[in-house]
């Protein structure tokens, strides 16, 4: 899906502060510097059902909705924002001091202000017609961090939201707005039932940091379920359930690593030897190392190395090729 784009990049410098302050019309904007020599400013958004997320990145500013702006531009629809960088909010007779990464709850139908660091933050707005179902959980929020592990699981799931959208299909974004609202629901009122209707969400977040760590710690021998629980403070039993249906985590972590090995091997401009290779991706040696190789790919790593330099193709595994087979976004949310 394509979003719609509002930059001030192709202006002159001294109209683009005009022209943004023109598009946010529903608030006031008081820049921290002088603007007179430009002010570079962008916002991507995506419709989702109900709901439209939004990457803002503009420089400091002083942002307010007053109680004119609230009676003649009226609009109730919830804002929960993933901030990017340090930020002073206020609502009604509420104060914040927000961290980067924290994840707040403010609503369009109430005054409020803000000041802001150079700014990079993630908004999803929320109709108040569209969700009912969580009104109340979603005004009792309103002007409040979420500063819990369910709210940093929110922040997780609203920049895989992000990273998605662009190539969701049209007939996905209904069922996306239904995951939005019991993920949402689950992370500011997590009674029990709130809790089960997102337990799909929450487990695909869960399974996003596991994967992102496993990611990042890629190459350090103590990689491992011991390692990922302490790292991610999850229990083992919760570990094991989520990456069961990739064959537990350590046939995960190994994959990954050959996978990793496949790259290097590919890639005309690494000269490091095979057992070198094996070496900085943990296997115990070369040999071992050739064989798990084999298994996954129907070649060996020597195979591999000397097709990527003369510019052949080999044959992958069945395996392989079903990893890379493209399925839509909406599919991953549901199943991974």
């Amino acid at each position: 899906m394509k979003g719609d784009t509002l930059s001030t990049a192709d202006l002159p410098a001294r109209e683009q502060f005009d022209a943004w302050l023109d598009w946010h019309d529903l608030v006031d904007i008081l820049p921290h510097h002088s603007w007179c020599s430009g002010y570079l400013a962008q916002r991507r958004s995506w419709q989702v059902g109900g709901c439209i997320l939004s990457r803002v990145q503009m420089p400091p500013a002083h942002i307010e909705r007053d109680k004119t702006r609230v009676r003649r531009k009226p609009m109730d629809h919830w804002v929960v924002t993933l901030q990017g960088q340090a930020t002073t909010l206020s609502t009604g007779d509420k104060l914040l001091s927000v961290s980067p990464g924290t994840v707040t709850v403010m609503s369009l139908g109430r005054e409020s202000t803000s000041d802001r660091a150079e700014d990079n933050r993630l908004e999803l707005y929320i109709s108040r017609d569209k969700f009912a179902d969580i009104a109340l959980a979603l005004d009792r929020a309103c002007g409040t961090a979420l500063c819990t592990p369910l709210g940093s699981l929110l922040g997780d799931y609203l920049e895989f939201l992000e990273r998605i959208l662009p190539d969701s299909a049209p007939d996905e974004l209904e069922r996306l707005s239904d995951a939005n609202g019991a993920m949402v629901a689950a992370c500011l009122a997590p009674e029990q039932d709130r809790a089960d209707s997102a337990g799909p969400q929450i487990d695909f977040v869960l399974r996003e940091r596991i994967r992102q760590a496993i990611r990042r710690y890629l190459r350090l021998p103590q990689l491992g379920p011991r390692f990922l629980c302490r790292r991610l403070s999850i229990s083992r039993s919760k570990l094991y359930r989520l990456m069961d249906a990739k064959g537990g985590v350590a046939h995960y972590i190994q994959r990954q690593r050959l996978l990793e090995a496949h790259a290097l091997l590919s890639d005309l401009r690494v000269e490091r030897s095979i057992t070198a290779i094996a070496d900085e991706l943990c296997f115990a040696d070369a040999s071992r190392f050739s064989r798990a190789f084999r298994r996954e790919f129907i070649a060996s790593p020597s195979e591999v190395r000397a097709a990527s330099r003369t510019g052949q193709k080999l044959h992958e595994s069945s395996t392989h090729a079903n990893s890379a087979a493209a399925r839509s976004p909406y599919s991953i949310l549901r199943t991974i």
